[in-house]
């Protein structure tokens, strides 16, 4: 029985499987709402196409060596004991050397002007928000605004976003895919990410590390508002909530491990809790060194643009 009848069907079968499975995919990174998102998303772009180089002609010549050589075609030219071709190895060699040199400069360039410790070149102050994971979920502080949510972050559009992140338990990251970039959250320690938002929407933030059961539901809710006003009106929302304080007792009930944790605010916040946070990982020996290191990244690390 011949096969070929039933290769065009199956095609198609499969052809169809596979849009009906990618269908209910929401392709964030290739639709970014910020401007870090959309270099990184260049940066993929041009890795694929130059990928596509060496790809799209490999597959072409399958096919057409396949047909050239075929058990019918008697007038292809037989040559067993061919062994070497200068033409051939030019291409084999240089090509994919040339892609290879090209994308080493590329990422040493990209890896600098994405550091995400690097600030963004703006002309306005960036609004700093002191990010802690748990288990399970995200603690944020607004220093500036002496407020703290869990699991719900609102940004204000075209202002850039200081994050510093820290972790109460094992290491995460923090990642929010429309506007690119991610950095880990370790304890004891101080990661930084810079990001803006250049278009109005509500975004999901994760952890992209593994940290146990309740990983799966370690979700944030981003709001990235029009205008200042919008975020003042969020942040008042937020002091009105309920007279809630985060110290020390509050905050050490709130570390404890949970899973689906909703949606929480804070209208108050103890002052430098996020420090306290890092510092108790910290050997007593190495407090003063702590603080010289976090206040280094506060006032000295205003060094260009960003990711």
């Amino acid at each position: 029985m011949k096969l070929t009848k039933y290769l065009k069907p199956t095609g198609w079968l499969l052809a169809g499987a596979a849009a009906l499975l990618l269908s209910g995919c929401d392709a964030v990174l290739l639709d970014p709402k910020g401007s870090i998102g959309v270099q990184e998303r260049n940066l993929i772009y041009t890795a694929f196409g130059l990928m596509l180089i060496v790809v799209i002609p490999v597959i072409v010549m399958t096919f057409l060596f396949a047909w050239k050589y075929r058990a019918t075609n008697k007038e292809a030219k037989y040559t067993p004991n061919w062994a070497h071709s200068y033409k051939i190895e030019a291409v084999v060699w240089l090509v994919p050397l040339a892609i290879v040199v090209f994308l080493s400069i590329l990422s040493w360039k990209t890896s600098h002007e994405l550091d995400p410790f690097k600030p963004l070149d703006h002309p306005e102050q960036p609004l700093v928000i002191e990010a802690v994971s748990m288990d399970w979920k995200w603690l944020f502080i607004y220093p500036e605004q002496g407020i703290a949510s869990v699991n719900e972050i609102a940004i204000p559009v075209n202002r850039p976003v200081q994050f510093k992140i820290t972790s109460e338990s094992v290491m995460n990251t923090l990642s929010i895919p429309a506007l690119g970039g991610m950095i880990y959250a370790m304890s004891g320690m101080q990661s930084q990410l810079h990001l803006i938002a250049d278009h109005p929407g509500e975004f999901e933030g994760r952890s992209a590390n593994y940290s146990g059961a309740g990983f799966s539901d370690m979700i944030f809710t981003v709001h990235a508002v029009p205008t200042a006003g919008d975020f003042d009106a969020w942040v008042n929302k937020v002091k009105q909530s309920g007279g809630k304080t985060l110290d020390q007792v509050s905050y050490t009930e709130l570390a404890k491990p949970s899973e689906k944790q909703p949606i929480a605010y804070y209208s108050t916040v103890e002052p430098d809790l996020f420090r306290t946070v890092i510092k108790k990982f910290m050997k007593s020996d190495f407090s003063k060194q702590t603080d010289h290191v976090m206040d280094m990244s506060q006032h000295g690390g205003q060094h260009g643009t960003e990711e």
